[in-house]
């Protein structure tokens, strides 16, 4: 499971910090999300929760905001018509059942629920 949380955590941008979240690395996990949310209802409408989540930073209206202002933005919207675009292509070979991307929606579920477990004792202690 490390092994393929490594993986996920490599797709994204490496330099990212609650500051300095880049267009490029957010287009991409945006559209690999996605697909995860199509094949688990669970994981709908917590987007910004597990990208806040992989990076470890505190899912707070800063954060959001950073988020949003991003995606509002040239490159972002850039960032993600060529990601459609690769993905398209890499769609047209069918992937099997237990694909990548399936681990990766499950490594990527369980930071999210950690990150909600750290809040929650956060939260017991105040």
């Amino acid at each position: 499971m490390r092994r393929r949380l490594a993986g996920l955590l490599l797709a994204l941008p490496l330099a990212a910090s609650a500051a300095g979240f880049d267009a490029r690395g957010l287009a991409r996990f945006d559209l690999g999300y996605a697909r995860c949310e199509a094949r688990h209802a669970h994981m709908k409408g917590a987007r910004d929760e597990a990208y806040l989540a992989a990076y470890r930073v505190k899912a707070d209206d800063a954060a959001r905001s950073r988020l949003a202002e991003i995606r509002r933005g040239a490159a972002y919207r850039k960032e993600q018509r060529s990601a459609q675009a690769e993905a398209a292509k890499a769609a047209k070979a069918a992937a099997p059942a237990s694909s990548p991307i399936e681990h990766q929606c499950q490594a990527l579920w369980t930071q999210v629920q950690r990150a909600r477990a750290r809040a929650r004792a956060r939260a017991a202690r105040s």
